[in-house]
C-alpha cells in the first residue's frame, strides 16, 4: 500500500482534510512535506552507509522516478546524490554494508504464515497412457 495523505488518514479514521490540517497544527509541517524530508534523510544515510546505487535508494526510500529524487535531493541537500556519496566516500571509505545485506534487511514479510502446500498438490498425479499401456505423471 502507498503511503499516501489518503492511507495516513484513513489509519487515523479522519477525512484527509481534517487529517492533514491535524498534522500540520502538531508537527509544524504538512504530512507531506514531512514525509518527503523523512525520505531524503533515509536516502542521506544509505547513501553514506550502504553500497546501493542511486536507483536502488530512490526507489527503497518511495519515491518512484529517478530524475524527481535526484532534483528534490539536490535542491534538499544542495548536491545530487552521487556527489554527496562520492563526498561521504571521500571522508571515510567505502560503504561499511553491501547493498544485498541491506536489500534483504528491508525486504517486507508476510505478516502471515503462507498456508502449507495440501497433500493432493504435493504429490504427482498418476494417469494412464493410452498409447504404450504404461503411467505417467503430470
Amino acid at each position: 500500500m502507498p503511503l499516501d495523505l489518503d492511507a495516513m488518514a484513513r489509519e487515523a479514521a479522519y477525512s484527509k482534510y481534517h487529517f492533514a490540517r491535524a498534522f500540520a497544527a502538531a508537527y509544524g509541517e504538512t504530512p507531506r512535506t514531512y514525509l518527503t524530508r523523512r525520505r531524503v534523510e533515509r536516502a542521506k544515510s544509505l547513501l553514506r552507509t550502504a553500497n546501493l546505487t542511486v536507483t536502488e535508494v530512490c526507489f527503497m526510500v518511495g519515491f518512484e522516478s529517478l530524475g524527481s529524487f535526484s532534483a528534490l535531493f539536490k535542491r534538499m541537500v544542495g548536491q545530487p546524490p552521487s556527489e554527496y556519496r562520492a563526498a561521504a566516500v571521500r571522508a571515510g571509505g567505502p560503504p561499511p554494508i553491501p547493498g544485498c545485506v541491506v536489500m534483504m534487511w528491508t525486504r517486507p514479510y508476510p505478516t502471515e504464515e503462507q498456508s502449507p502446500r495440501s497433500p493432493e498438490q504435493a504429490r504427482p498425479t498418476i494417469v494412464a497412457s493410452s498409447t504404450e499401456g504404461g503411467e505417467r505423471t503430470r
